[in-house]
């Protein structure tokens, strides 16, 4: 039985900087024995199927290709499509309200509680807000990602220290459970 994945690639195509190419993205996810491989945006996603039931594994699988290939590392995350689906479900915010610029979802390698951001006082922020979900994080900003201050407070080290994560805006959340929906 085959399942269907999004993988997110963290840190690429960004200014220049660690440059993968989705060509190169989809022939190295081929190369590993997945189908129904498409890429999304040049930001790194990708959706494929597999055999295989392990999230970590893939990505473990992924990072370690990619590196062989192109001579740099890749921090990616690999997650099923009920588990995009359910991220999609649960979002606190109304997002079919909001422009995709306004809501962002940052995805984490695992499980993350409140005490990881104590310290941040909600009221400094406003009206951006955040609130945590399964794996990931909701951020609601409404002047979008590149102005908002709490997006640069929620990155500082002492918040995401030992984690490995990757942001998408809305549309994008949007647009992978569509793809890996079937």
């Amino acid at each position: 039985m085959t399942t269907t994945y999004a993988a997110l690639l963290r840190g690429i195509n960004v200014s220049g900087r660690k440059r993968v190419p989705m060509p190169e993205l989809r022939t190295v996810l081929t190369e590993l024995g997945h189908t129904g491989i498409a890429t999304h945006l040049q930001s790194g996603n990708a959706v494929f199927r597999s055999e295989t039931d392990d999230e970590d594994l893939l990505a473990a699988a992924l990072e370690k290709a990619l590196h062989r290939r192109l001579g740099f590392a890749v921090d990616c995350l690999v997650r099923d499509a009920a588990y995009l689906a359910a991220v999609a479900r649960a979002c606190p915010f109304p997002a079919a309200e909001l422009e995709g610029k306004q809501l962002h979802a940052t995805f984490f390698d695992r499980p993350v509680d409140a005490d990881r951001f104590a310290g941040l006082e909600a009221g400094d922020f406003l009206p951006e807000e955040f609130r945590l979900g399964d794996r990931c994080l909701y951020l609601y900003a409404p002047d979008g990602l590149g102005r908002s201050k709490l997006a640069v407070a929620l990155g500082r080290p002492r918040h995401v220290k030992g984690l490995t994560a990757t942001s998408r805006n809305w549309n994008t959340v949007a647009k992978l459970v569509e793809l890996t929906r079937g």
